[in-house]
C-alpha cells in the first residue's frame, strides 16, 4: 500500500469523525418527561386487587385467587371447561 494511500484513508476517516462530531453537536437534545406512575386506582376491580396484592408479603387467599385468575387469563383458559 502507497503511502498517498494511507494518507488519503486517515485522512477520509478523521473527516467522518469530525462530520459525526459536529452532526451529533449540532442536534437538539430530546429528552421525554419521565412517566410517573398514576395515583389514582385503576378502574377494572381485578387489576385493584392484582396492586394491592404486589404489596402483600403474608400469604392471603384473595391475593392466590386473584393471582391464578390473572394466570388463567394471560394463558386463555378461561373458556375451556
Amino acid at each position: 500500500m502507497s503511502r498517498n494511500l494511507k494518507i488519503a484513508g486517515v485522512a477520509a476517516l478523521a473527516g467522518m469523525m469530525l462530520t459525526v462530531g459536529i452532526v451529533s453537536a449540532l442536534r437538539p437534545e430530546t429528552t421525554a418527561a419521565p412517566v410517573a406512575a398514576s395515583p389514582t386506582a385503576p378502574a377494572d376491580p381485578a387489576l385493584a386487587d392484582i396492586e394491592r396484592c404486589r404489596t402483600v408479603t403474608m400469604p392471603d387467599s384473595g391475593c392466590e385467587a386473584a393471582w391464578e385468575a390473572k394466570r388463567r387469563h394471560f394463558f386463555g383458559r378461561d373458556n375451556r371447561p
